[in-house]
Formats: C-alpha cells, sequence, structure tokens
C-alpha cells in the first residue's frame, strides 16, 4: 500500500489492517497513550472542495501523532493558478512526507500520486472517498462485532459514497444491496466490480433493497459543485429516504450511518435520525481514528 487512492485498489486484508490499527490508535487516545509515530514528518493537506470533518480530523490526527499538517487552499497554491498537477506533485514531494487532497477529479489525485514520490491519501473526489468508507466500516465492526453475515443497505445518490461503500463492504465480507434511480446509478467502474458478487443487488425500490438490512446508510442528494442540480435532484430523489416505513423492512436491531452534513427531512427524517445519533456521531468520530491509521500506515 503505497497510496490511499479508491476503495477499489484495497484488498480485504489492506483493509482489515487499517481497522485494526485505527482500534488502537482509537484505545491509545482514549487511555492517554502518546503514540507519535509521525514525529518529524510533515503532511500538505490541499483543499479544492471545502470541509469540516475532513480538515479538522486530519489536522487534529496528524498533532496527535506528533507530525506537522500544513493547510494548503487551492487558492493558495499556483495549481489553482493553472500549474500542472505533475508539476505541483514534483514540487511538493521535495518538500513534504505525505500528501492529503480533496478536490473533484479522481484523475487529479491519481496524476499526483503517478508523478510524486510521497503518498498521496484521497481525502474525496467526485468518484471515490475512501477515508469516510474506512471510518463507516470502523464503525459497523464496533457496533456489530464483526461484518459476518451482515448485510448493508445503501439509498440514495450513485455518487463518491455509493461507489466506495459498495465496494468496500463487500471487500469487508458483508452483502451489499443499493437503491439508487435509473439515471443514478454508481459508476461502471464499481457496477462492474459489483455485479461479480452473488450477495451485490440494485433496484430502484428502496423498500425492497431495505429487507432484512443490518446497516442502512444515506447521503445528501445535491453534493457540492450540484447546487444548480438541487431542485431537480429533490424531484429525482423523492422516495429515496430512511423513514420508519424504510427501517420497518430492516432488521429491529439496524443500525443507520450518514457520512454528514444531514439535510433532515430530504434524504433522512429528523426521527430516524436522533434515534440513530449515537452511531451517525461515533461515525464522524471514527473519521479521526481511521484517517490516522492511514497516516501511519502510508508515511511512518
Amino acid at each position: 500500500m503505497k497510496h490511499l487512492l479508491k476503495m477499489l485498489d484495497l484488498s480485504r486484508e489492506e483493509i482489515i489492517d487499517i481497522l485494526n490499527l485505527a482500534d488502537q490508535l482509537k484505545y491509545e487516545l482514549k487511555h492517554g497513550i502518546p503514540h507519535h509515530h509521525l514525529q518529524g514528518k510533515s503532511l500538505g493537506m490541499i483543499f479544492q472542495k471545502a470541509s469540516t470533518r475532513t480538515r479538522v480530523s486530519f489536522e487534529t490526527g496528524m498533532y496527535q501523532l506528533g507530525g506537522h499538517p500544513l493547510f494548503l487552499s487551492a487558492s493558495e497554491l499556483q495549481i489553482g493558478r493553472g500549474e500542472p498537477v505533475q508539476d505541483t506533485a514534483r514540487v511538493l514531494s521535495r518538500y513534504l512526507d505525505g500528501i492529503m487532497i480533496r478536490t473533484f477529479e479522481q484523475k487529479e489525485v491519481e496524476d499526483l500520486a503517478d508523478f510524486g514520490n510521497i503518498p498521496v491519501i484521497n481525502g474525496l473526489t467526485d468518484f471515490s472517498h475512501p477515508c469516510q468508507v474506512l471510518a463507516d466500516l470502523m464503525t459497523i465492526r464496533e457496533f456489530k462485532g464483526s461484518f459476518d453475515g451482515l448485510k448493508m443497505c445503501y439509498i440514495g445518490d450513485g455518487n463518491n459514497m455509493a461507489n466506495s461503500l459498495i465496494v468496500g463492504c463487500l471487500k469487508a465480507g458483508m452483502a451489499v444491496s443499493a437503491a439508487t434511480p435509473e439515471n443514478y446509478r454508481p459508476a461502471k467502474e464499481v457496477m462492474d466490480f459489483a455485479t461479480g458478487f452473488d450477495c451485490f443487488s440494485i433496484t430502484d425500490d428502496p423498500k425492497t433493497a431495505a429487507e432484512g438490512a443490518d446497516v442502512l446508510i444515506t447521503d445528501v442528494w445535491a453534493s457540492m459543485g450540484q447546487e444548480g442540480e438541487a431542485e431537480q435532484r429533490r424531484i429525482a430523489f423523492k422516495g429515496y429516504q430512511i423513514n420508519d416505513d424504510i427501517m420497518s423492512a430492516a432488521n429491529t436491531d439496524a443500525m443507520v450511518m450518514h457520512c454528514l452534513p444531514a439535510h433532515r427531512e430530504e434524504e433522512i427524517t429528523t426521527k430516524v435520525f436522533e434515534a440513530h445519533a449515537k452511531e451517525i456521531f461515533e461515525e464522524a468520530e471514527n473519521r479521526l481514528h481511521a484517517q490516522k491509521a492511514v497516516m501511519v500506515k502510508l508515511m511512518a
């Protein structure tokens, strides 16, 4: 494992290894045990998309590991003024020990990895959100004990979260169902991967997808950069909401997760969100621990 670019790149063994380390780092933090694995290391954090959780969790995590995070906004970099990605990668590789980038195009992340010689972490692209899904898997295992025999159901847009959840949960050994409108399916690369699993199904009927689910996950209907399509998407995703009716089809002890921010009464009702706030905010915290594990694996 040289980089974290997308869930498709990781093996099941690598995923479990990251989760095990994340559990250990979380335990050490809660018990005041120092773990300065990245003492003297620097992480450049490139943000072409704004974020609350990504910036705070990476910055805090790097400090806790004994390293130094550098926040780099697009407006402060030559990459935002037309410098080729390959030149940025080669320059930053001479200053830093790792790069985390949150941007739009997956190719930009891949190019940074190809042209630089330091680890690159995908903090989010329009195609993939591997850091979030590692935190999701960590949370599922915390609450359920293992992945064996579990079914994850995703309801909503076939976006970066759907792409990464489908791949990550299948690789972890879970059954996966997804409900998306026909015109909002996950990426072809993900669908080609998933259709090789007998335990994968996709439908345009959320209640059918939710039948027997142990974990229900959703995301906003309009992601960053799609604000101009918000009304069109509200129409397309009407009915793709986690609510009492959907919960009635899932197992009685099903957990609910959301990567946040949540738009209550759109993709999830306030009632369901608050009933499952414990797992949702544990999921948010686990971004910190999962990302620390990734940084240690790549940079220590």
